[in-house]
């Protein structure tokens, strides 16, 4: 996300970033998953992903992220990212437990994708299988492919952290260090959702490597929050002008609304632009519970810079 991005977006502008549920299908049970509504589960129809992934082509989508579930137990993964790639999309990302044979993420790259954001919630092999459900052996082979993947393309670390695996974050984050990744994205679960001070003491040399993980380290730093909207942010969610969430034959104003069970905002379709722009009017973050405890700190800082750009009386819509 950037600044001039906050500030340019609209309903005409190009689409920014889209992110697209495959399937509710995993062969984890991470204890923080919250799963998918009754009527976004299953596999996406191949019919249904390709009528989406067209309206996004035609509004000239830059980033697209494949997610589930387990994207990666869809049958139609390649033929999708192949679609992407033929539709000059710049970014093709895939968020994945890394589980997976290790030819088939070569294919994808093959394919098209340019980047990986693999799951790793531990620094060993005994907290790491209990994190995917009780897996043997999934923390070791995880890590096996952040490893190599990581010598090929861009590869990002997610760490989700609860009770359960808190303890250790630190070491986590030192240790995701040492496998060649790009960067490290770092959260407490919407379950725990607390601070994550402990990772205000990483050294220096480790922070100036990753951008994303020091831009959360220095929110900790600051007692700013990671979930959760602070007094003074913007009300309003200019972020779903350009970004979106799809699972099933919905939208959603973003991909944390979905996963905490929101209602979408309304069917896939070639009104969607219009139909994100009146909710935007029409919603108060503040009133919302799944905002104003789930949002994260990048979302609200971007939406505080694009309200000094946008009012509900500025319809920069038809620009």
């Amino acid at each position: 996300m950037s600044d001039e991005r906050a500030r340019t977006a609209s309903v005409l502008s190009p689409l920014s970033r889209c992110e697209m549920i495959l399937t509710d299908k995993c062969n984890f049970s991470c204890p923080y998953c919250r799963g998918l509504r009754a009527d976004c589960a299953g596999d996406l129809p191949l019919s249904e992903a390709i009528g989406t992934i067209n309206l996004w082509i035609k509004d000239k989508l830059k980033n697209i992220r494949f997610s589930g579930g387990e994207p990666s137990l869809y049958p139609y993964l390649n033929h999708l990212v192949k679609m992407c790639k033929l539709g000059n999309m710049e970014h093709i990302a895939v968020s994945t437990n890394g589980y997976a044979d290790f030819s088939l993420y070569e294919k994808l790259l093959n394919n098209g994708v340019n980047d990986f954001s693999i799951s790793l919630d531990a620094c060993c092999s005994a907290v790491g299988d209990r994190m995917s459900g009780g897996v043997t052996g999934a923390w070791e082979q995880v890590v096996n492919t952040i490893r190599r993947l990581s010598e090929l393309t861009y590869v990002s670390v997610g760490m989700v952290f609860t009770e359960e695996n808190v303890s250790t974050c630190k070491e986590s984050v030192l240790f995701a260090d040492s496998l060649g990744v790009s960067d490290i994205r770092i959260i407490p679960s919407a379950q725990y959702n607390r601070s994550l001070i402990e990772l205000a003491k990483l050294p220096s040399d480790i922070l100036e490597k990753y951008p994303i993980l020091r831009y959360r380290v220095e929110n900790i730093r600051n007692v700013n929050k990671v979930r959760g909207l602070r007094d003074n942010d913007c009300k309003s969610c200019w972020l779903a002008l350009d970004d979106m969430a799809v699972a099933g034959r919905w939208h959603f104003p973003c991909i944390i609304y979905l996963r905490e069970g929101g209602e979408p905002i309304g069917k896939i379709g070639a009104n969607m632009r219009e139909e994100r722009f009146r909710w935007i009017l029409n919603h108060d973050s503040f009133a919302d519970e799944i905002c104003s405890h789930n949002c994260l700190d990048v979302c609200a800082q971007y939406n505080n810079v694009a309200a000094l750009t946008h009012s509900s009386d500025n319809m920069f819509f038809y620009k």
